[in-house]
C-alpha cells in the first residue's frame, strides 16, 4: 500500500462540553444543527454522550472545507447559541476542528 497525503480532505469539528443542565443543552444541540445545515459545505453532525460520564458531551460535525466551517462559526446566529449555551454547560465549550487524512490509496 502506498501512502498518500489529501490536501483538501473534509473537516470535523469537535465541541466537547460538560453539561450541567442536559435539556437545555440538547435544544441548543438541535438548534445549532439546524442552523449548520442552512450554511454551504454542511454535511452532517452527530451528538455523542460519555457512557462513563454522563455529564460529558461531544457534537461531531463535518464540512466540505475549513472555509464553510469558519463561516458558519463566525456567523451571528452560531455565536448567539454559543452564547445562550454558556448557562447550560460548565467552562468553556472546547471547540476544534480537524481535518480528515487519508492514510493509504484504496486498491
Amino acid at each position: 500500500m502506498e501512502a498518500i497525503a489529501k490536501k483538501d480532505g473534509m473537516v470535523k469539528s469537535i465541541m466537547g462540553y460538560r453539561m450541567l443542565h442536559r435539556k437545555h443543552v440538547e435544544q441548543i444541540l438541535m438548534q445549532l444543527k439546524s442552523c449548520a445545515m442552512q450554511y454551504p459545505g454542511f454535511v452532517d453532525a452527530e451528538f455523542l454522550v460519555s457512557e462513563g460520564d454522563q455529564s460529558m458531551g461531544l457534537m461531531i460535525s463535518t464540512w466540505e472545507t475549513m472555509e464553510n466551517w469558519q463561516t458558519w462559526v463566525g456567523s451571528k446566529g452560531t455565536e448567539s447559541l454559543f452564547r445562550r449555551a454558556k448557562i447550560a454547560v460548565m467552562g468553556a465549550a472546547r471547540l476544534t476542528p480537524y481535518r480528515t487524512m487519508a492514510t493509504a490509496e484504496p486498491r
